[in-house]
């Protein structure tokens, strides 16, 4: 199965780099935390540098983040990323 994903740097607010992925996640189970866990973990094996990391997902047609606080908050903000890469799952 391919998962879709962005894969995107950004300037932090302290001035250092952000390297973080957002996992399009269609339908997420009841456990987020695990998903989330497991797909960061595969990113990695890829070579992908990885700070943060959330899923995104649809609820009743309304786009939903789940990860990192500071993250889910900055994507809630500027919505959802161009998907970069794909991974097997």
């Amino acid at each position: 199965m391919k998962i879709n994903l962005a894969h995107l740097r950004e300037r932090s607010t302290t001035g250092g780099w952000i390297d973080f992925i957002v996992f399009d996640a269609k339908s997420t189970t009841n456990n987020n935390k695990q998903l989330l866990i497991e797909l960061t973990s595969k990113a990695r094996m890829n070579g992908l540098k990885v700070d943060k990391s959330a899923l995104a997902y649809e609820t009743n047609g309304r786009l939903e983040f789940y990860g990192t606080k500071d993250l889910v908050e900055y994507l809630s903000n500027i919505g959802l990323p161009q998907w970069t890469h794909t991974i097997d799952i």
